[in-house]
């Protein structure tokens, strides 16, 4: 581990309830993805290598009740599920579009490890599995924080899930939260559901909680950010909200909450009119101040 992030998460675990970064950050987002399947060992891996302060996992539950790494609430876009299990497609409403999907949910651990999931991205990848989350801990303790997504909660409306319970519990069973936590794996959760967040809140979850913020339903004013203070310990808004408004900046930081925008990616760079990902993320780091980043390049992080 370098020296200076072996410091920084020290000082990150002394400071209760609070996403306060003590460095500019840097966020693999689904792990290294722009160059290996996200959400796979093989992408943690990399993000690690190429020198992330956090490694991101999307979490969705299985049938059999267990946490797993997977960005999409189903299984067709990043693996063969269709292929192993043509009959197992139903009709599901995800992100209020309704179509036909293979939703993780419906199956157990033991199916899930059978899929496919790098081929998708690479044949170089083929036979990577979607990990769980105690896979995915185990890789990255000790090397990088973890900050782990409580993705789609609606999807488990009627199902008997409860999703903050799971990840309070994955969170004790690793020794991850509390004051005996490892230090040197320092945990934020995230999400983009409003009541998750609250229920994170409620349950003093004791560890620091970001709400992910969608262009359509950002605060507007100082008032409604301050709105959150005490429910959330930082925003991840989508890089427009700040580009279009950096004084969402100071308003999350007048009130000690931190800003984590997404996402930054070298393939769609040119649409954001910076000359290079690198570009992109010191304007934002360093020009409008916010504190991380989540990126598919973790190696192109501008750090000074």
């Amino acid at each position: 581990m370098r020296l200076e992030f072996a410091i920084a998460v020290i000082l990150l675990a002394t400071v209760t309830g609070s996403a306060q970064y003590t460095r500019k950050t840097v966020v693999a987002h689904r792990g290294a993805s722009a160059y290996a399947p996200e959400h796979t060992l093989a992408a943690y891996k990399l993000a690690i290598e190429m020198g992330a302060d956090y490694v991101e996992q999307d979490l969705a539950v299985t049938r059999d009740g267990i946490l797993i790494c997977l960005h999409d609430a189903s299984l067709e876009r990043t693996t063969n599920v269709e292929e192993l299990f043509p009959d197992r497609v139903s009709t599901q409403t995800i992100e209020g579009k309704t179509r036909k999907a293979w939703l993780a949910n419906d199956f157990t651990l033991a199916e899930i490890k059978r899929l496919d999931a790098g081929s998708w991205f690479d044949k170089k990848f083929s036979g990577e599995k979607v990990p769980t989350f105690d896979e995915a801990i185990a890789l990255i303790r000790g090397k990088a924080g973890i900050f782990p997504e409580l993705k789609t909660p609606e999807i488990y409306a009627g199902r008997n899930v409860n999703f903050e319970d799971m990840v309070a519990a994955a969170l004790d069973k690793n020794g991850l939260r509390g004051p005996k936590a490892d230090p040197k794996t320092p945990v934020i959760l995230q999400t983009f559901g409003k009541e998750t967040a609250r229920n994170l809140a409620k349950m003093k979850i004791g560890v620091p909680v970001v709400w992910l913020v969608e262009y359509e339903n950002r605060p507007k004013t100082q008032e409604e950010v301050r709105g959150w203070k005490g429910i959330v310990q930082g925003f991840g808004p989508t890089k427009r909200i700040v580009f279009e408004n950096p004084d969402f900046v100071k308003w999350a930081h007048a009130d000690g909450m931190t800003v984590t925008p997404y996402t930054f990616r070298e393939s769609d760079v040119l649409k954001s009119g910076f000359r290079n990902v690198n570009e992109e993320m010191a304007h934002f780091l360093y020009r409008l101040g916010v504190d991380a980043v989540f990126t598919d390049n973790p190696d192109k992080f501008p750090r000074k």
